[in-house]
């Protein structure tokens, strides 16, 4: 079976002096795009989810780098602080730090024409993220024999450059006929499984079942499920990722009922600075996103409310890490060296 090509959205376009985002809070009902004309506007969207995604804010950032540096001419101090404020929009993602310190070593190479040399950078960015991800899907693909495949969130071409991580893995084993049925969660509070996953496969003729975070035990149990397929804000140096909240949960419940685990993600997530996952700073976000939904109050009055947006998946219930380097199979601290190259 083969699909059409499944690389047809964008939701980070570079516009030649500003930065258009598809605004994800607005999916599926609405596509609307977003123009950013500044560095602080760029840190605005992400922190307000109007990007989301580890490797699409990473590369947001770079351009938001670009037009840092036009605004600021030769402040060198005010351009880093800039950049600062970039960083600080979400705080777990590390492909947000890894693009920033990439553009932070243009600014130290002190080319003549710094805006074009960091316009060059972000482009190669967001360039290199889109042929990580078919890298990726191909290795990833492979994996999967045959079954339906569980995921979670979004990881798909609206979190990424391009054709996604954990969803271009999707892509490339259902073009090869190793996949029937895509089932998604939800992914509360802000359903990216069920606005934007499940959009991005509808587009793409994917047969795809929404189901509520607290069905998947009940998926799993009933049988047909090969692997739990998922994507990565962080990967620590001994293997244990941080993903959207909820991973943690399907990786043991994926691992009680025989399920492979599988997560996918670029190179740039891996952070070998970062010892284990109980290192990783998990960003909180307000209260008011799981006590209210679309501005109107779902819980009782004077509830409170924790919610935090990710959580940690220990290396030990994991089967495969997927990058465009390779594929570490039981992760742990030797196999990250490995493929990073690094010496334990």
């Amino acid at each position: 079976m083969t699909i059409r090509d499944n690389d047809g959205v964008r939701a980070v376009v570079w516009a030649g002096d500003r930065l258009r985002l598809l605004d994800q809070r607005r999916l599926p009902g609405v596509v609307e795009w977003i123009e950013a004309t500044s560095a602080i506007e760029v840190a605005d969207a992400i922190r307000d989810m109007v990007v989301r995604g580890a490797p699409a804010i990473g590369i947001a950032a770079a351009y938001g780098a670009v037009m840092a540096a036009r605004d600021c001419g030769d402040d060198r101090l005010s351009l880093l602080a800039v950049f600062d404020q970039l960083v600080r929009a979400r705080p777990t993602a590390v492909n947000l730090h890894w693009a920033l310190a990439r553009q932070r070593r243009v600014v130290d190479a002190a080319p003549q024409d710094l805006s074009g040399a960091l316009l060059e950078e972000a482009v190669a960015i967001h360039d290199e993220d889109i042929a990580a991800n078919r890298r990726m899907g191909a290795l990833g693909g492979a994996l999967i024999e045959s079954g339906d495949v569980l995921t979670h969130c979004n990881t798909g071409s609206l979190a990424t450059g391009g054709y996604g991580t954990a969803l271009g893995v999707i892509r490339s084993a259902y073009g090869d006929g190793r996949i029937g049925r895509v089932y998604a969660d939800e992914t509360r509070p802000w359903l990216q499984g069920a606005r934007l996953t499940a959009w991005e496969l509808v587009q793409d003729g994917i047969p795809v079942s929404l189901l509520c975070e607290g069905a998947a035990a009940a998926l799993l149990a009933r049988g047909g499920i090969s692997w739990v397929v998922v994507g990565a804000d962080r990967i620590a140096a001994n293997g244990d990722v941080a993903n959207k909240i909820g991973t943690y949960g399907l990786a043991v419940l994926a691992r009680h009922h025989g399920v492979r685990f599988m997560v996918v993600a670029p190179t740039s997530t891996v952070d070998m600075e970062t010892p284990d996952g109980a290192s990783i700073p998990i960003e909180t976000r307000p209260a008011q996103e799981l006590l209210t939904l679309a501005g109107r109050p779902v819980a009782a009055a004077g509830a409170d409310a924790w919610n935090p947006v990710f959580d940690v998946t220990p290396a030990g219930l994991i089967d495969a890490i997927v990058t465009e380097a390779g594929i570490v199979e039981q992760p742990g601290l030797a196999g990250m060296h490995e493929l990073m190259g690094q010496r334990a």
